[in-house]
């Protein structure tokens, strides 16, 4: 829960909080499209014509044909066979492990995996093994221990939500056995990384054969709803086997149709991700030349972590001050603090980036090197430093 769970929105990256107008690096909105005007209107437009919901499972009465538009449109823009779309992304990962409960020996999932995996790799009713967060060594050694003619299931994240970071998805699949499979819940990845937009696997440029990819249509499609991306063959094993697909009410109408509205402006925009990196590079670069120590990641997220609750208190006054508002997060298994999450938007302005920077500097001094220890050209090392806060 956010400190405060209730901002008012006054434009595309400001809030009304408290009596004060507030610059907003909260959310995971990273296109801001959950207010675009092409967006908006494609609710309206399909609320008038056909109300809110189908009322039935798609396996009945209720299978739209707006919801096999959207699934073409998402399979076309991530460049898979098939996609199969769920009322939310949450419960995409459990679909994908239900169609697959009995044909997994053992699942293998990382230590700082989001929640839904967890909760989805118990539908797999075989043994869970957690290995070391991003680490490629240890997710090896796991593999070694387990027994002959074993069937893998990795589940990951492929953009972590905490700090921006991306599964070293290359090196993961050159350590597994041929057999095994990459469940990669891309939330956070989706229309982010990647030249075109298709998440952590175009980012990682891997081969989509041993990869399931599911996305969230709510963090860089401004919307709501989940899907999975996979091969028509494995679309079919999820309608047959999947108890969450098959027993649902799908997608309210309105909303699956502002998803192909925000879809259709990724395409004809490819801009706005250039946007997003030029506004990541700006905040992220300026930091390390000032000391501060960010971690080394693609995604558009910085985040601080207080040493304590003193430390907390004085970053959030600092941010108030400067016009930004203090979004201090407390996320199951996270810091005891809470931590600051700053997401960077393709919509915010230089004067507001600016603001951040200049924030940011003054409360933080740099601990440890002030650049990249990985190689150049490698884009799976990247430094896992946890950022500390000095407040002086």
């Amino acid at each position: 829960m956010t400190e405060s769970a209730f901002p008012k929105r006054v434009n595309r990256t400001r809030v009304a909080w408290r009596g004060r107008t507030l610059t907003f690096f909260a959310g995971c909105d990273y296109f801001r499209m959950t207010t675009h005007p092409a967006v908006l209107r494609a609710v309206t437009e399909v609320l008038a014509g056909d109300g809110l919901s189908v009322a039935a499972s798609r396996l009945t009465t209720g299978n739209h044909p707006i919801y096999r538009r959207l699934e073409r449109a998402l399979a076309r823009f991530f460049g898979t066979e098939a996609a199969l779309l769920l009322p939310a992304g949450y419960i995409s990962n459990m679909a994908v492990t239900q169609a697959l409960a009995g044909r997994i020996t053992h699942a293998l999932i990382d230590e700082k995996a989001h929640m839904s995996l967890a909760d989805a790799a118990l539908f797999l009713q075989c043994p869970v093994l957690r290995f070391n967060h991003g680490d490629p060594a240890d997710l090896a050694r796991q593999v070694r221990r387990l027994p002959r003619q074993t069937r893998v299931l990795v589940l990951t994240d492929g953009m972590f939500a905490h700090d921006g970071a991306a599964a070293p998805l290359t090196a993961y699949l050159r350590v597994l056995p041929r057999t095994a499979l990459l469940l990669v819940d891309d939330a956070h990845g989706a229309g982010v990384l990647g030249k075109t937009g298709q998440g952590t696997p175009e980012w990682a440029g891997v081969s989509r054969r041993r990869v399931i990819q599911t996305v969230t249509l709510s963090k860089a499609f401004g919307v709501y709803g989940g899907a999975v991306l996979c091969t028509a063959a494995f679309r079919r094993l999820m309608v047959a086997r999947s108890r969450l697909f098959g027993g649902c009410t799908p997608l309210p109408l309105p909303l699956a149709s502002a998803a192909l509205a925000a879809l259709r402006l990724h395409r004809r925009h490819p801009d706005l991700r250039q946007r997003l990196r030029n506004n990541t590079e700006r905040v992220k670069t300026a930091l390390i030349r000032a000391g501060v120590s960010v971690p080394d990641t693609p995604g558009p997220i910085v985040t601080i972590v207080p040493g304590d609750a003193r430390q907390a208190r004085a970053l959030r006054r600092r941010l108030i001050e400067a016009g930004i508002y203090p979004s201090l997060t407390r996320y199951p298994g996270g810091p005891a603090t809470g931590s600051y999450r700053f997401v960077i938007s393709s919509q915010h302005t230089p004067q507001e980036l600016d603001g951040l920077i200049a924030a940011l500097t003054a409360a933080c001094a740099g601990v440890g090197p002030r650049g990249p220890t990985h190689p150049a050209g490698d884009r799976q090392g990247y430094a896992r430093r946890k950022m500390r806060l000095s407040l002086r």
